[in-house]
């Protein structure tokens, strides 16, 4: 998942290299995109929550619908807002659409009986490599002010606004980026880096209105994106989304290890620490995850000619704080990962690389230097 710095360096027109694909080659990845009524209801969610971190992209939606709010709904958000975002560490939208695409849920009366019976919701997602208790336990305690936002939603007719305001523009983007983005295959290059073939190579893009400055990743191959980003954004956010997550880590006792030692390593721990939580990635787990991504899609955007230069990149992104990836980075660059390496998948190269202890305290700063200086 992305978020507001990763974008702004995504953004900076001096630092793309954009090379056309061939046009004669047949692609493998096949291509939609469209507009969600679901995922943008759910996106929303931050900025009604008046979070300031949001209203920096969304000043005007907040204007428009907050004096609308009802005592109930702003209680309801704020509430949201704490077990989510303040509690629990994470983001409204992105914990939420990932739950929800679990189900077929599609307006917002079905949101509404998913809400009220969510016994299918949660046979769902429990299938996905997604599930834990806890953010099920966390959804069960705001179950009950869902509902009252989206019964609030239902009372200032959202639906409506949405299909006449936000739907023809997202459509019409959504026409255009297909033209942009269907010239890449990016299939094949994340099977070969990942290790394994995906689920589909069908890759679904949902256009929406409210999902900045977050792309997020749902179940399948799969993920929202913005009607305000470019597409060589989007073709870089299918790289990086359909490698959440590029590894099992449940019982897996060698890929434990990798974490046990990142663990020990003050200088990635303090970045796990004390970085913005508004970023997301607030548990050493979940970071060190983004981190393997954000250095796998950096190798495979790089082969696809749409990459910003790496060191360029860390430096703006996110306050600097992906440190973790820098490291992988270079040690894919050194073992010439994966077409010269031994290894067979990306978490047989992690653990490769904890073995020969690349990862022990002072290993990770060392190879930020190296690419930075002290």
């Amino acid at each position: 998942m992305l978020s507001r710095t990763t974008l702004i360096f995504l953004l900076i027109a001096t630092t793309i290299a954009i090379a056309a694909p061939k046009p004669d080659k047949k692609l493998i990845t096949d291509w939609k995109i469209e507009p969600s009524l679901k995922y943008d209801s759910l996106c929303l969610l931050n900025t009604l929550t008046g979070d300031p971190y949001y209203l920096d992209y969304y000043k005007k939606a907040y204007k428009d619908f907050s004096p609308r709010l009802t005592p109930a709904a702003t209680t309801a958000l704020a509430h949201l807002k704490k077990v989510i975002k303040d509690d629990g560490g994470g983001i409204i939208s992105a914990n939420l659409c990932l739950l929800f695409s679990a189900c077929d849920a599609e307006t917002l009366d079905d949101i509404l009986v998913t809400i009220d019976r969510p016994e299918k919701l949660r046979e769902n997602f429990a299938k996905t490599p997604y599930w834990d208790d806890d953010s099920w336990k966390r959804f069960e305690s705001i179950r009950d002010d869902l509902r009252t936002i989206f019964r609030w939603y239902k009372e200032i007719n959202f639906e409506k606004t949405w299909q006449e305001k936000a739907r023809p523009n997202a459509e019409s983007k959504a026409k255009k980026m297909f033209a942009e983005v269907s010239k890449y295959d990016v299939v094949p290059l994340v099977e070969q880096h990942l290790g394994h073939p995906l689920e589909s190579h069908t890759i679904t893009v949902y256009m929406l209105t409210y999902s900045q400055p977050h792309g997020i990743k749902i179940v399948g191959t799969r993920f929202l994106t913005d009607v305000a980003w470019p597409f060589v954004i989007v073709v870089r956010n299918s790289v990086h989304e359909m490698m959440h997550p590029p590894y099992k880590l449940d019982g897996d006792a060698e890929l434990a290890a990798v974490f046990d030692t990142l663990r020990k390593d003050p200088y990635f721990s303090d970045k796990v620490e004390h970085h913005n939580k508004s970023f997301g990635y607030n548990t050493l787990e979940g970071f060190a995850e983004e981190d393997c991504v954000q250095s796998l899609d950096q190798l495979i955007n790089e082969k696809l000619g749409v990459a910003d230069a790496a060191k360029h990149r860390w430096t703006v992104s996110d306050d600097g704080m992906h440190v973790l990836a820098v490291a992988l980075y270079q040690l894919m660059k050194q073992e010439k990962y994966p077409g010269g390496s031994p290894d067979k998948s990306f978490r047989d190269f992690l653990v490769r690389m904890n073995k020969e202890g690349k990862f022990a305290p002072g290993k990770i700063k060392a190879l930020h230097e190296a690419m930075y200086g002290k």
